[in-house]
């Protein structure tokens, strides 16, 4: 996963990437935690670009996504954008990689 750090590699990637997962991480929290495992399982098993936000380190990074698609802000919280809209959100216990892996097949 490749970490997201300011608005313009944001929209960059956005711009660059037709289909992309995003996930909005929490360094302190243990169900964060779970979700990162989950991405990285279903990173490992696809082939989609794959990105996160350190949310502490990022706090506006993450509160601008969640403007952006006009999304409240959770954490964890996954997102699958294709053509830059988002097709599929989930936060908490909900980031799975299998459900990762059912909404973009």
């Amino acid at each position: 996963m490749e970490i997201l750090t300011s608005k313009e590699q944001f929209e960059q990637v956005l711009k660059d990437n037709e289909n992309l997962v995003l996930l909005k991480h929490s360094l302190t929290c243990p169900i964060s935690a779970d979700a990162k495992g989950q991405m990285e399982k279903f990173e490992a098993s696809q082939a989609y670009p794959t990105y996160i936000i350190h949310i502490q380190d990022n706090r506006e990074l993450s509160n601008y996504v969640a403007e952006y698609f006009d999304i409240k802000h959770e954490s964890p919280q996954v997102f699958y954008i294709e053509n830059g809209e988002v097709k599929h959100h989930a936060s908490h216990w909900d980031v799975t990689a299998k459900k990762l892996e059912k909404v973009t097949t």
